[in-house]
């Protein structure tokens, strides 16, 4: 009989054990949660007219918050040593100041990765500079299964997080309404995050919005510049500067091997128009994209109009859109002082202090 009760009271004591070294301590929640409180939706600023009730399913604070750890966490990636804010830097405004990305063990992409600044807004629902994703939690999930990117599964992402190791699940639960841990979860959550991050009350927007001093002289030319002479809204249109579709600008085209470095959109849909075509960027925040295109293959903005004022490079199916533009160097200068006005506010963050263990 004794030799029961002493098993009994060791198994009581080995699943106590277990218990508190499978659950967070609150001291542990209430330093994660401090520094990662869930906070209010952001207002959508100034220049941007579209609001969050607006969208099918609108993004939720307690979403956002579990987002916005997952979306920092190396975890997610096959070596702990890559998250999504590895190449999507908000200090470049989530877009990165490299020609292109830089995945697991130091292998290299052949695209940078672009900004999602304003993308719970856009006109057509095409991510990556290919389009392949049709939504934000699609693009999500897209690099943590690229071998260059995170390499690792969806899978064994998942496992990971559902860890009780990892903590998550009280987050899960608060963001979802049960624990359960899916990939589709995940990247709800990590595409609730990006929702919140907004641009806009940049000099521009307070110029149109009335202030005559927000801007200089030469901004106002390069804006009349933009909407004609220059034709630059044929693409670049709207709140976000983005028609969110397909050009052929030329980039990456060979003249010698009548080849493209990288086929673009081709590569998905296959069709021939498509060929060296890619997504149009936004221009909220430009300054802090360089060096730009999909192939960060122009350095500077300078550059960047240069290009389109030379009618883009020539090949079997350059958009129609894009020929000379017959501009001077001080026209040039005008509309990269009107795109420079577009730096804006509000969608700066760090990565947390602490992540749920």
């Amino acid at each position: 009989m004794k030799l029961f009760i002493t098993a009994l009271a060791l198994c009581v004591v080995a699943i106590a054990i277990v218990s508190c070294s499978s659950s967070p301590k609150a001291t542990d929640l209430a330093a994660w949660e401090k520094e990662n409180p869930v906070r209010p939706l952001p207002t959508p600023p100034l220049g941007i007219t579209t609001t969050y009730a607006e969208l099918k399913e609108p993004p939720t604070p307690e979403r956002a918050r579990l987002g916005r750890w997952l979306f920092y966490d190396k975890r997610l990636s096959v070596d702990n040593t890559v998250s999504c804010a590895t190449c999507h830097r908000p200090e470049n405004a989530f877009s990165e100041p490299t020609p292109v990305s830089t995945g697991v063990r130091g292998q290299k992409g052949n695209r940078k990765a672009p900004s999602f600044i304003n993308q719970a807004w856009t006109l057509y629902p095409n991510f990556f500079w290919d389009g392949r994703a049709d939504s934000l939690e699609a693009q999500a999930l897209g690099p943590v299964a690229n071998p260059i990117e995170m390499g690792s599964t969806h899978e064994a992402m998942v496992a990971t997080v559902s860890d009780l190791k990892h903590g998550y699940r009280k987050y899960f639960k608060e963001a979802f309404g049960s624990e359960e841990i899916t990939k589709e979860r995940i990247a709800k959550a990590i595409a609730d995050y990006e929702r919140t991050r907004l641009s806009g009350n940049s000099a521009y927007d307070k110029w149109k919005a009335g202030d005559e001093n927000a801007v200089h002289a030469d901004v106002k030319k390069g804006d009349e510049l933009f909407f004609g002479k220059a034709e630059c809204n044929q693409c670049h249109l709207n709140q976000n500067f983005t028609d969110s579709l397909f050009h052929n600008l030329g980039i990456g085209w060979n003249a010698k091997t009548k080849k493209f470095s990288d086929q673009g959109r081709w590569d998905f849909t296959k069709k021939e128009e498509d060929r060296g075509a890619f997504k149009t960027p936004g221009l909220r925040d430009i300054t802090k994209h360089a060096p730009y295109m999909h192939d960060g293959s122009i350095k500077t903005l300078e550059a960047v109009v240069e290009h389109y004022n030379k009618g883009g490079n020539k090949n079997p199916t350059l958009d129609p859109k894009v020929r000379k533009l017959k501009l001077s160097k001080k026209e040039v200068a005008q509309l990269v002082a009107m795109m420079k006005s577009l730096d804006g506010e509000g969608y700066m963050d760090t990565p947390p202090a602490t992540f749920p263990q």
